[in-house]
């Protein structure tokens, strides 16, 4: 009874949060009323004559419906009518960026004082005008809007220097930044792995920097050169894009590090004068700027060229991860520190810093760095952005500087966003739509003249494991709808399950304009407890989703479970073997996560992927990793800790088993670890390339079972190995462990399987 009420709730329960109105990010202030407004071909958009944001937003909002729902509205300055859209001034209303929208039977209104509250209030009344995935007319229920942000800083962070987006890919993100109601796109545009804009002054930075030599270049897919970089008409011309849609761009220029790319076009400007190749590792690599004149020269120049092309009040130093080695190395870099009387390298990190930041400040603008450029002392202007955790954000804010929360995990959206058999590529640990929703922005330690200081938060799109816009799209997407409910709404107004509620109506949203958003939050998890189900010859199936909202439907079939398809209530039992397919739906009916299949028989529940793996005892470092690091396929991803190559299946049913299959992935080492280098653990291997080890119970347990990896120059990527086991009883942990060298090739386990004696396989 307890499991029968418990699933029940599971498909039922969130349902009562359901709003009329499907709105994300939540309305500060909504109060519905009685009856609707019908929009249909026949309704007017009226905005006030001269008004030139006015009718920009107007314009916006029916190109928006013209394109999402079918429904043409044309836009006139003819005046206020009712029986119309109007949008109207009203220099009373006191909240930057803040809007009214009234919806009577007699016709809509959008208030605002300035022009981002026009454009908001537009944003808002598209979300009422789609409700669903229907075409043509519309009924809008009767309601009034009061609504402004909560924070003025809710932004987004586009790595385009790991890998690159074609222009018309980045403004589909600005697209929907807009309608997010986020209003910072921060472009990180140059980094170890590539410089992407272009600077007439310095031309070899394009010409060279902005070009990679891929690792095994030209093989299995791999590109044989890799890169691009944006004109500065290109540039223009996104910055002019989202300044429409009322979204600063702010440029992100990495320095003292992270600066491989720039000194491999320019070795001067480094520390040895000597070239290095644009890097193919990601991780920290260990080129610095230098710091004599001509390097600063160089750095102003730049500056120059980004601040005539960039309005924005904030310019992005970077500072982070510059290890400091090849300071440590120059004898002119210490002379330098010993003549400027600094203490230490960090803290010619911060005069470095200080110097930039002034440079800026001479130009009217502001520096902006991750929360490293207070290692060293930073100027008293400068704004910080937390990615270490927060800690970062309550030492500057206490310091009395401006903050920006951004960190990782939280807001990193290269973490994983479940566990899932097919999830895409990222880092662990899981970082869950609910994670991103339940964030807060103002670190409790903090009291409210230091809370004052936090400007609001950001999420990150690093793209060392997103080549492609779909891989950003499907990061970010619905976990942006989590961040912009935490930036713009009231903390009060947080509402978990209500938020859901409202997210089906956002998911045909995109469905109608070709947004590749996950469904990872409501895919359905098939569990079975494979051991049991062995000794037994049947099966306890529990359905379940990350989330705990939706009705699940499942088919024992093979078919595709539809609406009419049983609903999970309870656990049930079955007779492998079987093939359960299991899809959740919203109450409306609509899709909220398409089918997964996981199939019951002996063969798969004497196996386990490698995702089911779990990393042996000393590293929780978990990477998905795809084939090659340029991939653009979503799929295969391989699991792998780049520190320690031991992986456990836990509980491994060894009574008549003979022997052990192994499918395994050959992949790139490319990371740069720098210090961390000393985490890889190597293990003694006896043959040329290494081997699979199989141990009992323990890392340092007896080896029951080994196999050879073939040569790496000789193989294809993707290989099986089999290995005889040692006859075992009962059930054990088994930790198998690649021996390869350290400074070859990574390998991954796709799925390991536990082959029965011949007598067990001809069983049934």
């Amino acid at each position: 009874m307890r499991f029968a009420a418990l699933f029940f709730c599971l498909a039922f329960c969130g349902f009562a949060h359901a709003t009329p109105v499907s709105l994300i990010p939540l309305p500060a202030q909504l109060q519905l009323a009685k009856g609707s407004f019908k929009v249909d071909e026949k309704t007017s958009i009226r905005v006030p004559a001269n008004d030139q944001a006015a009718s920009a937003s107007a314009q916006y909002l029916a190109g928006l419906i013209a394109s999402t729902r079918g429904l043409h509205l044309g836009v006139t300055d003819a005046g206020v009518a009712s029986q119309a859209i109007v949008f109207q001034r009203n220099p009373k209303l006191a909240h930057a960026e803040g809007y009214i929208l009234d919806v009577t039977p007699k016709g809509i209104r959008i208030e605002a004082h300035d022009d981002a509250g026009l454009f908001y209030g537009a944003v808002t009344l598209f979300q009422l005008l789609t409700p669903n995935a229907q075409h043509g007319e519309v009924q809008v229920p009767a309601l009034h809007i009061n609504d402004w942000p909560r924070f003025a800083w809710r932004g987004v962070m586009l790595d385009s220097a790991r890998h690159f987006q074609a222009v018309d890919k980045v403004k589909q993100l600005l697209d929907q930044m807009a309608q997010h109601k986020l209003n910072v796109l921060h472009w990180h545009l140059t980094d170890d792995q590539g410089w992407r804009i272009e600077i007439k002054r310095y031309p070899e930075l394009t010409r060279i920097g902005a070009w990679r030599t891929p690792p095994d270049a030209g093989h299995d897919g791999e590109p044989v050169r890799y890169g691009g970089f944006y004109t500065q008409d290109q540039i223009r011309d996104v910055v002019a894009y989202a300044a429409a849609r009322h979204i600063t761009v702010m440029p992100e220029i990495d320095m003292p590090g992270h600066a491989q790319a720039a000194v491999a076009s320019y070795p001067q400007i480094g520390v040895t004068g000597k070239r290095p190749p644009v890097s193919v590792d990601w991780g920290v690599n260990p080129y610095l700027y230098n710091v004599d004149d001509a390097s600063f020269q160089f750095i102003d120049n730049v500056l120059d060229e980004v601040m005539a092309l960039f309005p924005s009040h904030y310019i992005h130093v970077g500072g982070d991860e510059a290890i400091k080695d090849q300071w440590k190395a120059s004898a002119a870099v210490q002379a330098k520190l010993r003549t400027l009387h600094l203490k230490d390298e960090d803290a010619l990190q911060g005069w470095f810093i200080g110097r930039i930041g002034s440079y800026l400040s001479a130009h009217g603008r502001r520096l902006i760095g991750w929360d490293e450029i207070l290692d060293g002392g930073v100027p008293a202007d400068a704004t910080v952005m937390s990615w270490r955790g927060t800690d970062g954000a309550i030492k500057a804010a206490k310091l009395g500087h401006d903050v920006v929360m951004s960190p990782a995990p939280d807001l990193y959206l290269d973490s994983l966003q479940s566990q899932l058999p097919d999830e895409t590529a990222g880092r662990g640990p899981v970082r869950s739509l609910e994670d991103v929703y339940r964030f807060n922005p103002v670190p409790a330690v903090l009291d409210a003249a230091q809370a004052a200081h936090v400007l609001g938060a950001q999420a990150n799109a690093w793209t060392e494991h997103m080549p492609s816009m779909r891989h950003v799209e499907h990061a970010a997407f619905p976990r942006l709808d989590a961040l912009s409910e935490v930036v713009w709404s009231p903390a009060s107004s947080r509402d978990w399950m209500g938020f859901l509620a409202r997210l089906p109506a956002q998911f045909q949203r995109y469905a109608a304009q070709q947004v590749d958003y996950a469904d990872s939050a409501f895919a359905p998890v098939i569990q079975v407890d494979a051991n049991t189900a062995l000794k037994s010859g049947k099966a306890l199936v529990k359905l379940s989703n990350q989330a705990g909202y939706g009705a699940i439907h499942y088919t024992m079939d093979g078919s595709a479970p539809d609406g009419q398809a049983p609903l999970y209530d309870k656990p049930f039992n079955v007779i492998w073997p079987v093939t359960i397919k299991a899809a959740v739906y919203a109450s409306d009916g609509g899709m909220l996560a398409a089918a997964r299949t996981r199939l019951i028989d002996r063969e798969h529940l004497l196996s386990r992927t490698g995702a089911e793996l779990v990393n042996c005892k000393g590293s929780d470092f978990r990477l998905h990793l795809q084939p090659m690091p340029d991939a653009t396929s979503m799929l295969p991803v391989y699991a792998v800790n780049i520190f320690d190559t031991c992986q456990q299946y836990l509980a491994a049913p060894l009574d008549d088993i003979a022997s052990i299959h192994v499918e395994v992935a050959r992949l790139e080492r490319n990371f740069a670890l720098a210090h961390d280098i000393k985490l890889v653990v190597p293990r003694p291997h006896s043959t040329p390339h290494g081997e699979l080890v199989v141990h009992l119970d323990r890392c340092d347990g007896p080896a029951i079972a080994s196999a050879a990896l073939p040569d790496p120059a000789n193989s294809t990527r993707r290989f099986a190995l089999d290995a005889a086991l040692t006859p075992q009883h009962d059930e054990h942990n088994l930790c198998l462990v690649f021996t390869a060298p350290t400074d070859g090739p990574l390998y991954a386990f796709d799925r390991v399987s536990l082959i029965p004696s011949s007598e067990n396989k001809a069983k049934p």
